[in-house]
């Protein structure tokens, strides 16, 4: 079906942030932040059509641009500061890291793809962002040499509590991630206490792919 001529691409992030809002991303600063987001470049030409839908998309290493309200809901409940340093594990095509270097100081990102790192990091380039730091590597593992963080993001999913990336946030700090091995996990957030001992909530059902240890092997 042909578009019509007033679905251009801003009638269409319009749309996705009003659907954004009704499903409770309520937040101004993470809704400013995913509208200035080009998402189109972050996806497959293949799919760069559909980059203003709410769905997640495929990338290359059979991973996934995550749908646009979960990353949404995840930036939103990490409660993110300008004054913040954030971990990310998996940055994936670089999108929810673009999000996250909107909002916070500095921004550590982990990648265990070799081929989705340096893409990301072309990306991050062409945007001129400048408080975004890479790293091939472990995600399981963290960035222990950075750590404390403030805010810690998972964009995989955990079989049971991360207990190493928990290690490496501040007292007072926010982790968000997927947990569960099944196909359908649950999206948890971990705030600590300022003790050593975390409040958890459980937030909603999520589908990621798993959090895998060590790094791929790549053709």
């Amino acid at each position: 079906m042909a578009k019509k001529d007033d679905d251009t691409a801003e009638t269409r992030l319009a749309r996705l942030i009003l659907a954004l809002r009704s499903q409770g991303v309520s937040d101004p600063a993470v809704l400013s932040a995913i509208e200035t987001t080009p998402r189109e470049s972050f996806t497959p030409d293949l799919f760069k059509e559909r980059a203003f839908e709410d769905s997640a998309l495929p990338i290359a290493c059979g991973q996934t641009i995550s749908q646009p309200f979960i990353v949404g809901l995840m930036t939103q409940a990490l409660k993110v500061d300008k004054r913040d340093r954030v971990l990310e594990i998996g940055t994936g095509s670089g999108y929810q890291t673009t999000i996250l270097s909107k909002l916070s100081r500095l921004v550590y990102t982990v990648e265990r793809y070799r081929t989705l790192m340096r893409e990301a990091e072309a990306r991050f380039k062409t945007l001129g962002l400048t408080n975004v730091i890479t790293r091939f590597g472990d995600g399981g593992e963290g960035w222990p040499e950075q750590a404390p963080f403030d805010r810690i993001m998972v964009t995989a999913a955990a079989s049971d509590e991360p207990k190493a990336l928990l290690g490496q946030l501040k007292p007072n700090g926010i982790l968000v991630a997927p947990i569960g091995k099944g196909p359908v996990q649950s999206l948890r957030r971990y705030t600590g206490d300022g003790k050593g001992g975390f409040e958890i909530e459980a937030l909603t059902d999520v589908r990621f792919v798993p959090l895998l240890d060590g790094v791929a092997k790549e053709l």
